[in-house]
């Protein structure tokens, strides 16, 4: 005896069902079942994963449970396939029977939902008539066409949908499926009243039945967990009355012994399940099918791509190539011709080779293209991309891997073929130029982005069982708190190490029952997205091999499988990044040649220039790609780079792990320190040397492997991997092989040890060099364009930031502090983005609002065909009025794009409001639109005319500063032409050591802080207890935060708006921002005494100020020259505190100044 589930649904029937596949599997092996089946509601999501679980539980425990691969489709008798009405749709379930079958399913399910979707995925008839060779259909559920007909008491028209389903699936694969977990029809017919009329249709239609239990969970004990999950989906809580609701708790995978039982009278059913098993067999394809490359006709892809490997390698290196260089493309091309993937490597060039030709920017190549061999006398070890001499030659990488210690096995080893991996960077707002150029070259139905799933971790979890369980917002926020903000933290482990969270769970009630729902839904799937680069090529239309469907948001059309999946199927996946940084790069190249005339090639930029290290010394570092922050100016600070690798290096060590482990602070020290260096072995100083002795990168793990214990390549990257995810029973293998192959080649055993024990302790923080190496070309191209034209580039990186307010308030402090200053708008200077000119940075047109990039582009050529605009009179009177109106010029004037005219803002909106400056504007369009010619425009440009328009001088006559800067604010969102608070930055960094910009980039929480700044967008509202809340934002020179305050009436005089505000408060990061919870709330009154020039306080305790501390504090202080002065304090053991005034003027703000007198003093010293 024995029983098969064919009809369950899976975590990808989205918030229905809430089965883990792997655990069905298992619990299928536990069962002693010989085959299971996943039927989820329209998709095929799940089908790899069921395959690979299949295979995993198989080993796992010696049990084969074959996979049945499915769909349970939403049926319609409307062939039409309206979209005016709701269509009636019925459920029927479909299964592969053989892999002709499969593909069969694919694409009915994919046609289904690309073409027929209207409320759900819609298969018709005809469909089943199309591609119903291979598939076995079931009746399906209580939902099915049949059985609704016999609820209807419609007999015979049931028998004769049975014939005709029957009639589109070979002879006997199609089933009358029954159920049985209790419950009634909408007739009110007990299941085994309707199952002994499925029979009874099943015989007049001479056909089989099956029996099936639909179950959406696993166990019995989930039913609880699955309600949650259908509220989540359908947006209710579980205290509702009338809501969708499983009716009872026996939608779980049942025992055979449980179906048997519930199925007694109809014992056929169960066993016809292992009949229906038996007849599907369908084998997952896995071979690699690469798309097609359009080739010249006479080649070959493997001619053809030596042919272009050779003329690479002769364009970077000269004709005749060197021989170490010809030597590794030979060795490269040979593994990858043998491998079959010539194709690959032609169809990157080939998208490379046109976004360039396009102008689009194009990253320096990542992924696993960018490694080769380097200073290792034994085979290549494996790496990425740009360790690949191949994708050097071939222009889809810009390093090259020789001389840089890179390795190609790291890409591709020789040991196992395994589909390439290249991700490549384009400007973002061109990506999609060059996903459509794909869809050109390969076919539209060929190319697809991916899907993604989103699965319910530890605080989404308890946020969504919180509300379910309709408790209030307060509820859950305070245990999502308490879990904290770690990466990947699961309850169970909040629970282990926050005994606050341990305390709430055993003592009070509503806390346990919310944490035990969470848990119970954590880590199933919540929702469903599409990959942000992933895109998929193939060789045949897309829906031959993957199911296909249209993204919930977008419409695009995406794979219903994951990304992680889609390369098992031999699929080519690419990796299409959009990266803010070459946009940036592009426009700052584009500024310097409109300004300078100067043409500048990002990818020609030198990576070895002196002007850019110095600048990354000095902290200047904001727009700079990847090394912006704190992190970085303190580690440059403490190793300042040099030269290229010293970037290279900051990058794979400047990351939680390595800091957290203490690896950062042994390199910086055998940097300061050469003569402390071992390099464990002489002969390992080639690999060691360029990072002091330290084991930085994976790729020199694997070299000491090759060289001193003569490991393969190949074993080398297993070895790699072992390491970093503390494989033991792997690394136990190998460490036998490392110790023995050491002595052999003559190093001493402890020193192998040695080398094994450290490189065990880093092997998990280790970065792929080449990846380093590829973000370290653009930190030097971003160095040198803001090292040599600081306004061009800047310009750049602010223009790639319109929009976004808390970044522009940001980019445009550090302009102001480093000598770029942001000006405002002008219409004689700025175009419609960020400009750059002579003194500065002009704020760009379309960054004013209500002034869209047409109206900014008629300015810009009216300006440019007939001159500056010298008055507002001239402007109305030139530009087409068509294109603005009142509100424009309002906004112009408001943020000072008409103060080159000499006239105030002031009077200008005079010339708007109180005279017909406007409407004799108009009346001129009107007849000129009409053919009629005035006076003005009959004379106007007639020097000699004698007619000259009365355009009132300007009166010199402006509004205060409070309100100028006021409208400059309501217009652009921020202050262009000063901040309220700039006089005032020295005395406000006295009250509070932090600012805006600082707290943007904090990620810990400060539970009693004090944070000053200016009260604006203030919002009040009634909480459930009556009493007034009020959120509003505080902003100072260098940003501004989101703040909270749930005791509006007692501090309502001061959250108001343009209120210069004092608050204690806590200061919270976490997944709803940065928040400051305000406590207590105090308004300063500012004056002329307060805007005196800023100071550095250092305070230091009396045993850490010596001579020696004294002079060289002195030598850091002459190093940061600037306008503000420096008071020490130096504290006594008795509390007497000494006050000096030093002879110097600082930079106060400057970062490293700050690092190195902490550096010198200790975390003691206090510095404000």
């Amino acid at each position: 005896m024995a029983f098969v589930h064919l009809h369950n649904h899976t975590e990808y029937s989205l918030l229905d069902g809430l089965t883990h596949i792997k655990d069905m599997v298992r619990r299928a092996a536990e069962l002693d079942m010989p085959a299971v089946a996943v039927t989820d509601h329209g998709v095929m999501s799940g089908m790899v994963e069921l395959s690979d679980a299949c295979d995993a539980v198989e080993k796992e425990t010696g049990k084969r449970v074959k996979p049945i691969f499915g769909c349970e489709v939403y049926f319609t008798p409307d062939e039409s396939l309206r979209k005016d009405v709701k269509p009636k749709l019925y459920h029927l379930l479909l299964l592969a029977k053989n892999n002709e079958g499969y593909h069969n399913l694919l694409k009915l399910v994919s046609e289904s939902h690309v073409d027929n979707f209207y409320y759900k995925p819609r298969t018709t008839f005809s469909m089943l008539q199309k591609y119903g060779h291979g598939i076995i259909g079931s009746s399906a559920c209580i939902a099915g066409v049949i059985p609704k007909l016999l609820d209807e008491r419609r007999f015979d028209d049931a028998v004769e949908w049975a014939k005709k389903f029957a009639s589109c699936f070979d002879e006997g694969d199609f089933y009358i499926e029954l159920q049985n977990q209790g419950i009634r029809t909408d007739a009110g017919f007990t299941q085994t009243e309707l199952n002994h009329e499925l029979t009874r249709v099943a015989k007049a239609a001479g056909l089989k039945t099956i029996a099936t239990n639909d179950f959406h969970y696993l166990l019995k004990e989930d039913a609880e967990a699955q309600d949650i999950m259908l509220c989540i989906g359908t947006g209710s809580t579980v205290n509702q009355t009338n809501r969708m609701k499983f009716e009872n708790d026996q939608f779980y995978m049942k025992t055979e012994e449980e179906m048997r039982e519930a199925m007694k009278d109809f014992p056929e059913a169960c066993d016809n399940t292992v009949e229906v098993a038996a007849k599907c067999d369908v084998t997952l394809e896995r071979e690699p099918i690469l798309p097609k490359f359009p080739l010249p006709e006479g080649e070959t892809e493997e001619s053809w791509f030596r042919k272009r490997v050779q003329e690479g390698l002769e364009k970077r290196y000269g004709t005749p190539v060197p021989e170490r260089e010809q030597k590794q493309a030979d060795y490269e091309m040979g593994i990858i011709i043998q491998q079959g993937f010539p194709a690959y490597f032609l169809i990157v060039q080939e998208y490379i080779e046109w976004a360039r030709s396009q102008g689009i920017g194009v990253g320096p190549g990542r992924g696993y293209a960018a490694r080769a061999l380097v200073a290792v006398p034994s085979p290549p070890g494996r790496g990425s991309a740009a360790g690949a001499i191949v994708a050097y030659a071939m222009g889809i990488t810009d390093l090259d891997p020789m001389p840089n210690g890179l390795m190609f096995e790291r890409f591709l080893s020789p040991e196992r073929v395994e589909m390439p991996d290249i991700d490549v960077d384009f400007e973002q707002g061109r990506r999609e130029e060059v996903i459509n150029h794909i869809k050109d070259v390969y076919g539209e139905d060929h190319v697809s982005q991916v899907i993604t799933f989103g699965t319910l971790q530890a605080k989404n979890a308890v946020r969504d069982s919180a509300r379910v369980l309709d408790y209030p917002y307060g509820v859950g926020d305070r245990i999502c708190k308490m879990i904290g903000d770690e990466l990947g933290i699961t309850i169970d482990k909040a629970l282990e190490t926050n005994p606050d969270l341990k305390k709430a769970y055993d003592t009070e009630d509503d806390v346990k029952r919310i944490i035990d729902a969470a848990k119970s839904i954590e880590g199933h799937v919540r929702g469903e997205g599409v990959h942000a680069c992933a895109t998929i090529i193939c060789r045949d239309p897309m829906s031959d091999h993957v199911p296909m469907k249209r993204d919930t948001k977008g419409g695009g059309i995406i794979t219903q499988y994951d990304g992680h999946y889609t390369p098992d199927l031999g699929l080519l996946k690419m990796d299409f990044l959009g990266l803010r940084t070459l946009d940036v790069l592009s426009i700052a190249c584009r500024n310097i040649e409109e300004r300078t005339g100067v043409k500048i090639v990002p990818e020609e930029i030198p990576t070895d220039d002196e002007k850019a290290f110095r600048l990354m010394q000095s902290g200047n570092m904001d727009g700079l790609f990847q090394v912006e922050g704190s992190l970085y100016v303190s580690l440059f600070k403490r190793l300042p780079p040099k030269q290229f690798s010293d970037v290279v290096a900051s990058i794979a060590l400047n990351r939680p792990g390595p800091l957290e482990s203490g690896m950062v602070d042994e390199y910086v020290a055998a940097a300061k320190n050469p003569t402390a260096v071992h390099y464990y072995d002489d002969r390992l100083r080639p690999i060691l040397e360029e990072t002091h002795g330290t084991m930085v990168y994976q790729e020199q793990i694997m070299q000491i492997s090759m060289v001193m214990s003569g490991f393969s390549a190949g074993k080398s990257d297993k070895l790699r991997k072992a390491m970093g995810k503390k494989k033991l029973d792997i690394m136990r293998q190998l460490q036998a092989d490392w110790d023995a192959g050491a002595v052999e080649n003559g190093y001493a055993l402890e020193v192998a040890q040695q080398i094994w024990e450290d490189a065990e302790k880093f092997a998990k923080y280790a970065f792929n060099k080449s990846h380093s190496a590829a973000y370290a070309i653009l930190v030097m191209r971003t160095a040198y364009l803001k090292a040599h034209y600081p306004n061009d580039f800047m310009a750049a990186v602010l223009t790639s930031y319109m929009g976004n307010t808390d970044r522009l308030i940001r980019y445009i402090a550090s302009c102001n502090k480093n000598g770029t200053p942001v000006l405002p708008p002008d219409i004689n200077a700025s175009r419609a983005e960020f400009t750059p000119v002579e003194g500065g940075i002009r704020f760009g047109l379309v960054g004013v609002r209500g002034v869209g990039k047409n109206v900014a582009d008629e300015i810009i050529a009216e300006r440019e065909a007939n001159g500056p605009f010298t008055s507002l009179h001239d402007f109305v009177n030139r530009l087409d009025a068509k294109c603005y109106n009142r509100k424009t010029l309002e906004a112009l004037i408001k943020g000072g794009a008409f103060d080159s005219t000499g006239y105030t803002r002031k009077q200008l909106m005079h010339f708007v409001e109180e005279t017909p400056l406007l409407e004799g504007a108009a009346k001129r369009q009107k007849d000129r639109d009409a053919g009629q010619v005035s006076m003005f425009d009959m004379f106007a440009d007639d020097a000699d005319s004698g007619f000259q328009e009365d355009v009132p001088a300007p009166d010199g006559v402006e509004w205060d500063k409070r309100t100028k800067l006021a409208y400059e604010k309501e217009i652009m969102k921020i202050y262009v032409s000063e901040h309220p608070l700039a006089p005032f930055e020295g005395t406000l960094r006295r009250m509070s050591r932090y600012d805006m910009g600082m707290l943007s980039e904090q990620t810990k929480e400060i539970k009693n802080g004090v944070f000053v700044g200016m009260i604006s967008n203030v919002a009040t509202k009634l909480t459930k207890r009556g009493t007034k809340m009020a959120t509003f934002t505080l902003e100072d020179t260098t940003g501004s935060i989101e703040c909270i305050c749930f005791k509006y009436d007692d501090f309502a005089e001061v959250i108001q708006e343009d209120v210069i505000a004092k608050i204690k408060g806590k200061f919270e990061s976490g997944d709803r921002g940065n928040q400051i919870m305000a406590f207590e709330l105090e308004a300063l009154e500012l004056n002329e005494k307060d805007a005196r020039p800023s100071h550095l306080e250092l305070r230091v305790p009396s045993r850490s100020f010596d001579q020696n501390r004294s002079a060289h504090l002195s030598r850091i202080l002459n190093s940061y020259p600037g306008r503000d002065g420096a008071v020490l304090f130096v504290e006594q053991a008795d509390g007497r505190r000494f006050r000096a005034e030093l002879p110097v003027s600082v930079d106060a703000q400057s970062t490293v100044l700050k690092a190195e007198i902490r550096d010198l003093f200790g975390p003691e010293a206090m510095i404000a």
